[in-house]
């Protein structure tokens, strides 16, 4: 029989488990990954917080104090917009001492990162690089980091534009589907929009996250595939079985949701592009 203790103490180590498998603090270090981590830690705050062990409530809270650290040297519009989300689910869920020390550590970056961007809009100094090699960088990129390059430079932008990079994109994402509506000049890049929006396929970029079935975690996806190699191989070209930002509070918390949708994911869609557009 286990005793009331050791098995208060099983649990504990179970939530623990999992939400150190999510690698969020690893992920808030990776520019990259920071909107997508602070998202995430925002969700887990707001729809499980109060029913998380002792134990785990730490990590969270040491994961929070990283994030806002961490914000000046991210520096991106949708970096800022994920912080400011993540410190209004702050305000609302942790207790007093916490919330308090949480707050100053936001107020402190938010400093650093005007400071921060004010020397770098004084000093910035771009390496020009012909269009033809900036297209071909951009090509290895995934939507999400494309869509943030185009806000460096008014030359990145312009390749970014680029519509062989889009139409790689939609062969990727839609395969076939997007090749039925193309005519003669058509914008790729607009119609990868539209696309997205209309197939709900930035459900990943709301919340970054996959299920690979051959290592049997839940991962960071990298362009729709595990980040593991030997997955990769597993699997050829076929994807991750995706997953929304309460999909992964869900595995947090070992329970299941009758429905993916949510009523406000038409709006997260969109809001995707008017960050990064």
């Amino acid at each position: 029989m286990i005793k009331p203790n050791s098995q208060t103490t099983m649990i504990q180590e179970k939530y623990t488990g999992r939400y150190q498998n999510l690698k969020l603090a690893e992920a808030l270090s990776n520019n990259h990954l920071y909107p997508f981590a602070c998202d995430e830690l925002s969700s887990i705050i707001d729809l499980g917080y109060s029913q998380f062990p002792k134990d785990l409530k730490a990590f969270i809270f040491r994961d929070c104090l990283s994030a806002f650290r961490l914000l000046p040297d991210t520096n991106t519009s949708a970096a800022v917009s994920a912080a400011n989300l993540l410190v209004k689910s702050v305000e609302s869920a942790f207790p007093k001492q916490k919330k308090n020390l949480a707050l100053v550590e936001f107020k402190q970056a938010k400093v650093a990162l005007k400071r921060r961007s004010k020397s770098h809009e004084e000093h910035i100094d771009i390496p020009s690089l012909p269009q033809d090699i900036l297209v071909h960088i951009f090509s290895f990129l995934d939507v999400s980091s494309l869509l943030s390059s185009s806000q460096v430079s008014r030359s990145w932008n312009q390749a970014t534009c680029e519509g062989s990079l889009w139409r790689s994109l939609s062969d990727l994402h839609f395969s076939h589907k997007v090749l039925i509506h193309i005519h003669p000049g058509i914008d790729w890049r607009e119609a990868f929009k539209k696309e997205y929006i209309l197939y709900n396929s930035s459900k990943m970029l709301k919340s970054g996250r996959g299920y690979c079935s051959y290592c049997e975690s839940v991962v960071w996806h990298d362009n729709l595939r595990c980040p593991k190699k030997q997955c990769r191989l597993k699997s050829g070209k076929k994807p991750l079985d995706l997953m929304l930002t309460h999909q992964v509070v869900n595995y947090l918390l070992g329970t299941t949701s009758s429905s993916d949708e949510s009523d406000s994911e038409d709006e997260s869609v969109r809001g995707l592009w008017q960050w990064r557009i």
